[in-house]
């Protein structure tokens, strides 16, 4: 099984008082595109979405679609602990796609692009590291070591790398000033 994880547990605390993944990007919330860009790749069998912070909040305002909301109560610990809540709720995938739900951008065809890939693929942007990335057994397997808010990045060296700059930038949003430089793209690409 082929499945979808999308990290959104954290806190935003870079973007200020109002909250990131629920900011307006062309009359809908930064999360919507990130779920739905993984809903529409068919191959993903299942997709699931792990909240924390804002996890209430979330839930009222973002149409999940397809997508499962888990909850991930130790998110403050960092992006580690979502991976692990995440691919615990996917038990049974032999392939797991990560994104990230700050990142408008990433549309279906990034996503599909990377269903074919192995264990350890991830996406970079003008050489710049990125998503999505692809989890296979072994880095599933692994994330029981890591801690923090590493994500899975030392899982996935030596791994492939696609250079996928042609079909979108890979930006993710941190401020306020990041929303406004990708509403500006966004209009060109959405």
């Amino acid at each position: 099984m082929i499945a979808g994880l999308i990290l959104a547990a954290g806190a935003g605390t870079r973007f200020g008082a109002q909250p990131k993944l629920l900011a307006q990007l062309d009359g809908r919330p930064l999360l919507d595109y990130a779920v739905r860009a993984q809903c529409a790749v068919p191959e993903l069998l299942r997709v699931v979405v792990v909240l924390g912070a804002l996890a209430e909040q979330v839930l009222e305002r973002v149409d999940l679609r397809r997508a499962e909301p888990v909850i991930c109560e130790d998110w403050q610990s960092g992006q580690a602990a979502s991976l692990r809540r995440g691919v615990a709720a996917l038990d049974g995938a032999d392939k797991v796609l990560v994104t990230l739900g700050d990142e408008p951008l990433l549309t279906p065809a990034v996503i599909a692009r990377f269903v074919g890939e192995p264990g350890g693929a991830r996406a970079v942007y003008g050489g710049r590291p990125g998503h999505p990335v692809v989890l296979g057994v072994e880095q599933m397997q692994a994330l029981a070591e890591l801690t923090g808010d590493h994500g899975a990045r030392e899982l996935l060296q030596g791994g492939p790398r696609i250079e996928c700059s042609s079909l979108c930038s890979g930006r993710d949003v941190d401020t306020p000033d990041d929303l406004e430089a990708i509403s500006h793209e966004a209009r060109t690409v959405l």
